[in-house]
This record gives structure tokens, sequence and C-alpha cells, in this order.
């Protein structure tokens, strides 16, 4: 198989995922239910303004860690390959152009203040991870296969710099046994003749 049919197939299960997510939504607003991550994107999505002509639908709206969405609570799914390449943070504004022949093209607009993290790659859930800070964040498929990231790499992500995020942006990636050299690396120069450790 090659890498264009894995990205392809990895493409269709996000928008899968996209498509439930908004099924959840609706079923949330007909239960009276909220949800209030989507709704602060909702909420950020609302305040930005619309600029300049093009020709098609523009769209504006903030990135949720895997979609965008828009001031009305709609959701667009945001190609992974797009998202990890941007190195899109949760939060960022973005405007969506739907061209008059129905062609998708995203553009970041309002990125948010980021800040870096490391910590270490894991999966839950049948999700990637990222355990830092104390707490597992989200990582985006494409940027783990990108990064050709396994479970136990240091991986640094970026995150916002102001609130809570539950998505973070690969930014990149040292392999465990990397990590492991060093580290054995650092030890062995600790020691002394008598192979005591001496204080750093």
């Amino acid at each position: 198989m090659s890498d264009d049919q894995l990205l392809q197939i990895q493409e269709l299960i996000e928008s899968a995922n996209a498509s439930l997510k908004t099924a959840n939504a609706l079923l949330r607003s007909m239960t009276g239910i909220s949800d209030t991550d989507h709704e602060r994107h909702m909420t950020r999505a609302g305040s930005m303004s619309t600029s300049g002509a093009v020709s098609g639908k523009v769209v504006e709206g903030s990135f949720d860690g895997q979609n965008m969405v828009d001031g009305s609570g709609n959701t667009y799914p945001v190609p992974a390959n797009y998202a990890s390449k941007s190195k899109l943070v949760e939060g960022d504004g973005m405007k969506l152009t739907i061209t008059d022949e129905g062609k998708f093209i995203y553009k970041q607009i309002a990125p948010l203040k980021r800040r870096t993290t490391m910590g270490v790659l894991i999966q839950e859930d049948g999700q990637y991870k990222v355990l830092a800070e104390g707490k597992a964040f989200r990582v985006l498929l494409a940027s783990v296969t990108f990064y050709r990231a396994e479970v136990g790499d240091q991986v640094t992500i970026l995150l916002p710099e102001e609130g809570d995020a539950k998505w973070g942006a690969v930014e990149a990636v040292i392999p465990k046994h990397l990590a492991e050299a060093s580290a054995h690396a650092t030890v062995s120069r600790a020691a002394d003749e008598d192979g005591e450790l001496t204080p750093l």
C-alpha cells in the first residue's frame, strides 16, 4: 500500500469522525446538553470579520484541533496534512474559501500566541496523545506518521499560550533510542574512575 493510499484512508476516517462530531453536536442541541469546547470555538469564530472580495463563499472560524468551527456552530473538516504542516494550534483563526468549482481552500488568518512543551507519545483509546504537564494532549495521526514517531518517543508540541487545550500541534520528535542514548551518555560522563556517580 502506498503512502498516498494510506493518507487517503486516514483523511476518509477523519472526515467520518468530523461527520460523527457534527451529528453529536446536533444531538446535543436537541437534548439541551452543551459542549463548552465547541461553544468556545463558535464564539471565537463569531468575533472574526470577513474581509476582501473573492470568488466563492468565504467562511471564517476557529480551529478546534481537528476541524474548523464557524460562528454558527457548523463544522468543516480541515485536511490533516494541512493542519500538521501548518502546525495549527487549537483556537487559531481560519478562513475557508469554497470556490465556485467546489474546491475548499483553507488559510490560517489569526494565529494565537503559542507556548512549547515536551512530553512522551502514548496511545490511549486508539488515539495518539502526548503526555505532558500531567495531561494527555491529543495529536493528529498525520503528524505522528509524518515524523514517523513511535510510542515512547519524546515529542515537542505547541499549545495556546493562554487557556485550556485538548489538542497539541507536533513540532518535533526525539526518537526514544536517541533520548535513551543521550541520557546514558550523561550518566557515563558523570561517573568517576570508581564507577560512582558524582553530582553534576
